[in-house]
């Protein structure tokens, strides 16, 4: 009989980045990317937990935007050719290092790649949703939603209309992937405002995440702190992110992915081989990127890198995974001395941090389901199978948060990006103002653009473009993409007020731009806002 309980919560995200208007498109590969090293890897980790007989329990966000490209045939076609290219590559690898100490790493990158041929196509039918569904309906993942397009809902909440948009679209869009309402909801960057939940309520949803402060900070004190749920004054429960456990994953300083054997991260064939060799296989403008060949391990720092090890690696798995389920023990036989009832610890992490960043990740995982399957201390829960083992739970409502550096908002609102908001909150007012105005259109062609307005306005208020800007990584893109998206709403707001639509640029737009096609704009109608919902 278990002491206590473990959430593993991982959340699966990427911006719905597609780009049919280019034979190829650079940002695509982050998708690409993520499903080699992250998506397939973690599959192919259930799938040999379940062969051999281990119990777990993980909760996964799959954001509607991933979601959509999981099921899209043009990035599914262009992933396989992506596939194909580095499968060939695998084959020049395993010639140019033979007889090397790189050569076993190249062997298992090839084996690597093609297993995932065979997962993709084969196991799957090109559409991973397939696979997380099938374990979902095991029983052993419980699959939760996000915000429509990872809008951050803090800077939404002066419309009201946009925020319940971004909720009811997205429950609307899981229920056309895996055919049922999702349990709960994982607000994008773990961030809160007082009210938020009367949305989720409104659509069924009945639980999500906060950051440590967002429950410690609450209007009326925890009494388990973050160690069990609270319920918002409406019933709907919040869990809080549990620091330690986090720490010893997310720690540039003091976490495990940082040890000395584990791979390399940015050290990559496509910038350290010579160009007449590598050229094929990197950015057809020859722009050199990254691969995901990588032959060398963290070492250390300030040292000459030294050729990765698997062996090394693996064995340095076991030791973390027995070394986070021996800390989650000591956490629960003290909250047990100092509680009445079975602590939960939330331990939510990026999806993509799991094989993309930290290559040995989804081994992680395994060995670490492994280690709790033969604990009689702690025990792997979902948070809807807590809640229904302790269904009472403290009244409260937590505090304004993110998990986000500080834990608020300025890495969504600072000097580098605030200028998108005012963008954003016009284009919302304006779109609110045509659902009203043509509600329940019976003219398609209306329809059609009030749509794909819809559509842009979404794209445009991820929260990834101003994060992008924060971090100062692919900068020009994320303002480009932006500014795109408002630009073919603003022009497809003015068709409509002049009532001159132009259906070649609406057919452009719903050819680039071909998120949610079940999508309906009156959710931003005052009709659906303040009257439609699962409940009231």
């Amino acid at each position: 009989m278990a002491k206590g309980y473990l959430c593993l919560q991982l959340h699966a995200h990427l911006p719905f980045v597609r780009h049919p208007e280019y034979e190829s498109f650079l940002e695509e590969s982050w998708f690409y990317e993520a499903i080699i090293e992250t998506y397939v890897p973690l599959l192919e980790v259930y799938e040999s937990l379940v062969n051999d007989g281990i119990d777990f329990k993980i909760t996964m966000s799959l954001t509607p935007p991933l979601c959509e490209m999981f099921a899209d045939p043009l990035l599914q076609n262009r992933f396989i050719n992506k596939l194909n290219m580095l499968i060939e590559l695998s084959n020049k690898e395993l010639h140019r290092t033979k007889g090397t100490d790189f050569y076993n790493t190249a062997l298992m990158y090839h084996n690597k790649l093609n297993n995932c041929y065979d997962v993709f196509v084969n196991k799957y039918n090109k559409n991973l949703i397939n696979g997380f569904k099938k374990f979902q309906d095991m029983g052993k993942l419980e699959i939760i939603t996000c915000s429509a397009t990872h809008g951050f809902m803090p800077f939404m909440s002066i419309n009201k209309n946009a925020v319940n948009a971004q909720i009811e679209i997205a429950v609307n869009n899981y229920i056309k992937h895996f055919g049922k309402t999702p349990f709960g909801i994982w607000n994008a960057e773990c961030a809160y405002y007082p009210g938020l939940e009367d949305f989720l309520r409104k659509w069924g949803l009945r639980y999500f995440f906060i950051d440590t402060h967002g429950i410690l900070y609450a209007e009326k004190r925890p009494k388990y702190g973050i160690f069990a749920p609270l319920y918002c004054k409406n019933g709907v429960a919040v869990f809080g992110r549990d620091v330690e456990s986090s720490k010893q994953v997310w720690s540039a300083q003091e976490g495990y992915p940082g040890d000395p054997d584990y791979r390399e991260f940015y050290r990559d064939i496509g910038f350290d081989l010579p160009l007449d060799y590598i050229g094929p296989y990197i950015h057809h403008d020859g722009i050199r990127v990254m691969t995901g060949f990588k032959y060398y391990r963290i070492t250390g720092r300030n040292m000459d890198k030294e050729p990765y090890n698997l062996e090394w690696a693996q064995n340095k798995v076991k030791i973390h995974a027995a070394n986070f389920k021996f800390n989650r023990e000591k956490q629960i036989e003290y909250l047990c001395s100092i509680m009445d009832r079975e602590p939960i610890i939330l331990a939510p992490y990026d999806a993509e941090l799991f094989g993309h960043w930290w290559y040995e990740g989804p081994d992680f995982i395994n060995q670490l389901c492994r280690e709790i399957h033969n604990s009689n201390i702690v025990k792997m829960i979902t948070p809807s199978e807590y809640l229904k083992k302790y269904p009472v739970n403290q009244v409260s409502t937590p505090a304004m948060s993110s998990w986000g550096n500080k834990g608020y908002m300025e890495v969504w609102l600072n000097g580098g990006n605030d200028w998108i908001y005012r963008h954003y909150h016009e284009c919302a007012d304006k779109m609110v103002e045509l659902a009203n105005k043509f509600p329940d259109t019976t003219d398609p062609l209306l329809k059609r653009v009030l749509n794909q307005m819809a559509r842009e306005l979404l794209i445009a208020q991820t929260s990834c473009w101003a994060f992008i800007m924060t971090t100062n990584t692919t900068v020009e893109y994320a303002i480009r993409k932006v500014k795109t998206h408002l630009f073919r709403f603003l022009e497809l707001y003015r068709m409509v007020n002049e009532n001159k639509i132009n259906e070649d640029f609406l057919k452009e737009c719903e050819f680039r731009d071909t998120i949610f096609q079940e999508i309906d704009y009156m959710a931003y109608s005052d009709e659906h806002t303040y009257n439609r919902g699962f409940f009231k």
